[in-house]
């Protein structure tokens, strides 16, 4: 992964080529318009990231705040991690479903979108998908699946 040592989003943006900077930038944006309140977003394992504070969910397993979103410009894609979609199979086959509605096969990893521009992504899903889960909920899914492993 490629990794920005900056601690501000608007400089992680800045830092980014241009034709990536716009691709970024107009998923922060969306991001921004639909995150429920109470999640911050910071920089983060080197991408932006839009999380639980510590002061809100301290429990964490690696004491650092509990991520919700994270957006990076990697080395050849970008990439988008929905970890509240990964969490819910709901959710999960919502963002399928509008993938294959598109006709676009999604590179995916667990939690993480691959994609390289913006034409790949089911942008509408993704914002309904963002705006769906508030900060009490995430924190009750993320300690429910804790309780779960062995």
């Amino acid at each position: 992964m490629v990794s920005s040592k900056t601690t501000i989003p608007t400089d992680y943006l800045a830092s980014l080529p241009q034709d990536r900077r716009e691709v970024i930038s107009t998923i922060r944006d969306l991001i921004l318009e639909n995150l429920p309140q109470g999640y911050q977003e910071t920089i983060n394992w080197g991408m932006l990231s839009y999380e639980v504070p510590l002061e809100t969910y301290p429990d964490t397993y690696n004491q650092k705040p509990l991520n919700y979103i994270g957006l990076a410009a990697q080395k050849n894609y970008n990439s988008l991690y929905l970890m509240s979609v990964y969490q819910n199979p709901a959710d999960y086959q919502e963002l399928m479903d509008a993938f294959d509605a598109m006709g676009v096969k999604p590179n995916m990893g667990k939690s993480c979108i691959r994609f390289k521009k913006l034409d790949q992504l089911p942008l509408e899903t993704i914002s309904r998908l963002i705006a769906k889960t508030s900060v009490k909920d995430f924190i009750e899914t993320t300690k429910a699946l804790q309780h779960k492993k062995p």
